[in-house]
């Protein structure tokens, strides 16, 4: 009997993906794990594999269109076989233990023993995901909830105006709920209005010659992150100076040691050190709010904004505590590329506890950086140069000064608690021997 291989739940609130291309025809054999399509989600550019080996009957998908999580992406059978008429109703999202089972993959046989194959991995569950145990305990939402076809930012968005999402009648394509929707089912109180159905369409094409750019990918992730990010968190930037003149002797003295490993030694590692550093000493600045708790995390993951063609992605650096310098700079140079590459995991995207990013590549000194919610906090990176400044004998000297732009959620971090972060990181990098030095000589 032809097998409906199904576009498969891979966590990370990811709820559909763009067919890139194809690896097969129909009329294909292929065996199990061969990889068939590359799907691009809103996180990275990903290889499907096959669950099962068979022949292709049916290509449910042309190259350049998008799936949802559930939908049928091909048809497996015997050679000979016919694919049956697809049902209208196959096209709704996968419930949610069919959904489970495509990304524990263990209903699949492949020579009598569980398929073990999946998109990424098998991914652990964190306080990332929205999960129906996040919402608010005085919530009507019912279990159907969970089936909604909705984005994170528009479950949020309904979870903020106490809406039950399983009540509403998606307007979207394929019957996805959007956020007019949501704004329409809480009766539009004032200032519940956002940006997307604040104003009428406007016809821009009278004024003169437009391109329209599909608003999808990674451009849609980032619309959606900053869009629930600006509904959640209560955003407050504090500006520092670093004098970095002993960071950068430093970074010169290791540049040259770096290089003979294929290492290009930057600020970056050493600043992300510092935030490490200076994290298991601040730990509300490394939590973040899930429901009515504050989640205090004990684990040190930065992640990198990296510019790529395609928009922000923020592969994620684990354990920075645990790692030296060098070490540090070596990953992010890995992940900064395949970040350019698209060619990310999930797992490299996932599990950041706190973001740097920076600005100061392209000449910016200060600016306000959106945190990368739901983390609480992000520390943006200035163009540093030569300045003057007055020293404590009152003498005016030239020295070299990197400006940082701190931004954290004020619902958790209170300014004073910022600043005490923010002085500690800056004596690091200012004296770099504190922790830089000393994590050499123990070695």
């Amino acid at each position: 009997m032809p097998y409906e291989f199904k576009f498969p739940d891979v966590g990370e609130g990811i709820h559909e993906g763009e067919i890139v291309k194809w690896k097969v025809k129909e009329g294909d054999k292929v065996t199990a794990d061969q990889h068939i399509v590359e799907i691009e989600t809103d996180k990275a550019v990903v290889d499907i594999p096959c669950p099962k080996a068979g022949t292709i009957l049916k290509i449910s998908h042309k190259e350049g269109e998008t799936i949802q999580v559930g939908e049928i992406l091909v048809v497996i059978g015997e050679e000979g076989e016919k694919a049956a008429p697809e049902k209208k109703e196959e096209k709704a999202e996968a419930p949610k233990e069919e959904k489970k089972a495509a990304v524990s993959a263990k209903s699949e046989k492949k020579d009598g023993k569980p398929y073990t194959g999946s998109v990424v991995g098998f991914l652990p569950d964190d306080e990332e995901e929205i999960q129906s145990s996040q919402k608010p305990a005085a919530s009507t939402a019912s279990a159907s909830s969970d089936k909604a076809k909705a984005t994170p930012a528009v479950r949020i968005l309904a979870r903020n105006l106490n809406v039950d999402i399983s009540s509403v009648a998606g307007s979207g394509p394929g019957g996805r709920i959007t956020e007019e929707d949501i704004e329409k089912a809480a009766g539009s109180p004032a200032g519940t209005k956002t940006y997307s159905s604040s104003r009428s369409p406007v016809n821009y094409e009278s004024f003169g010659s437009v391109e329209r750019v599909p608003l999808k990918g990674v451009r849609k992730a980032i619309h959606d992150k900053m869009h629930e990010a600006h509904n959640t968190i209560v955003p407050i930037t504090n500006f520092h100076d670093a004098e970095v003149s002993e960071l950068d002797k430093l970074r010169s003295k290791e540049k040259k040691a770096a290089e003979k490993k294929g290492i290009h030694m930057t600020f970056m590692p050493f600043i992300i050190k510092a935030v490490a550093k200076a994290l298991a000493n601040n730990p509300m600045i490394n939590s973040c709010v899930e429901g009515s708790d504050i989640i205090l995390k004990k684990y040190y993951n930065i992640g990198v904004a990296v510019d790529t063609d395609a928009g922000l992605i923020v592969p994620v650096v684990k354990n920075t505590d645990e790692k030296d310098i060098f070490e540090i700079a070596k990953e992010v140079q890995e992940l900064a590329q395949k970040a350019k590459d698209r060619k990310l995991s999930v797992e490299e995207l996932k599990g950041g506890s706190f973001t740097v990013t920076n600005l100061g590549s392209v000449g910016v000194r200060y600016f306000t950086p959106m945190v990368n919610y739901p983390e609480s906090c992000i520390l943006g990176l200035g163009s540093m140069a030569d300045r003057t400044r007055v020293d404590e004998n009152g003498k005016v000297t030239i020295r070299k000064m990197m400006p940082l732009s701190f931004t954290y959620d004020h619902r958790v971090v209170d300014g004073a608690v910022a600043a005490r972060f923010m002085n500690e990181v800056i004596s690091y990098l200012e004296d770099p021997a504190l922790i830089f030095i000393e994590e050499k000589g123990k070695k």
